[in-house]
């Protein structure tokens, strides 16, 4: 495994940019405090100290251990794995405009954009090459569904069930606003948004963390019980994601960010035990691009 520092921060021609990158991502704020400078701040690059051939490429999280797969195309190989525990393989969606342009989502069903359905093609391909997938299930928003479903075809048609429990926090009144918009259009959901404090709603509908982390969780447990001893794929949003690592690893925070379409393996057993195996990881990213900027991937991202 390489892992690679970030560099500096520098700011891209935007239009440009796009135009030419494969992907992009939203950015990732450890404490959500930070959002507050970064509702007032530009979209920047980051572009990391390790460069092979100009290409850019985010590290996956260091605290967590990196398993490699055995490449089996798809087929070759069962789709069992040992029988006292299943194997959950965690994806966030590809990217959206909303995300691209710093857009509070939340439950609004925004779809893929270009750069999202070539993300969700490369990591689709990934999985082609990996032990075979029983079945998968995503939450039935588009940007989610439309991603599972690439995945599904590459790697033999394979089922797809909608669950809304996978959805992404409900964010009340900050939805379809931007992050510059919304500490002057909506300030007493903004200061909720910012909380501390797990246990509060946003005005105008929104889910507390908790409750967020309950639903989550909750799912994702139903699914691995009656999946036993399987290889399941989950597609959900960054929001959910987090709660399933909180879960995992209730006493180290994640310092990844959850990038488009990156990866993760959980273990869930059959004594309620959950592990996590490799976190954040975007290998199959590694000959693209990363815009860090919009929105997600933070415990409260949209």
């Amino acid at each position: 495994m390489i892992s690679f520092a970030c560099g500096e921060s520098v700011k891209p021609d935007i239009h440009l940019l796009l135009r030419h990158s494969l992907t992009s991502n939203p950015p990732h704020f450890c404490c959500p405090k930070l959002l507050a400078s970064a509702a007032i701040s530009k979209r920047y690059l980051i572009i990391p100290t390790l460069i092979f051939n100009s290409i850019r490429t985010p590290m996956a999280d260091s605290t967590s251990r990196v398993v490699s797969q055995p490449e089996c195309d798809g087929d070759a190989k069962s789709e069992n794995v040992t029988p006292c525990f299943t194997e959950i393989i965690v994806i966030r969606h590809g990217e959206t405009e909303w995300n691209a342009d710093g857009r509070i989502q939340g439950h609004l069903d925004i779809e893929l954009n270009d750069v999202g359905r070539q993300q969700a093609m490369a990591v689709a391909a990934r999985l082609s090459k990996e032990p075979r997938i029983s079945v998968i299930y995503s939450s039935d928003l588009k940007r989610a569904h439309e991603t599972a479903e690439i995945i599904a075809r590459r790697c033999g048609d394979l089922e797809v069930i909608k669950d809304p429990e996978l959805r992404e926090r409900h964010l009340g009144d900050l939805q379809g606003t931007s992050l510059r918009e919304a500490a002057k259009s909506q300030p007493m959901a903004y200061k909720t948004f910012l909380s501390d404090r797990s246990d509060q709603e946003i005005p105008g509908g929104g889910e507390s963390l908790d409750h967020l982390y309950e639903r989550c969780t909750s799912c994702l447990q139903r699914i691995a019980m009656k999946h036993r001893g399987k290889r399941v794929v989950v597609v959900s949003h960054g929001g959910a994601i987090r709660a399933f690592h909180r879960r995992a690893s209730p006493h180290r925070r994640s310092k990844s960010k959850i990038w488009n379409t990156s990866v993760g393996i959980l273990h869930l057993s059959d004594k309620d035990k959950w592990s996590v195996e490799l976190w954040a990881d975007v290998s199959h990213l590694k000959k693209t691009e990363f815009l860090d900027s919009g929105f997600g991937g933070d415990k409260t991202s949209g």
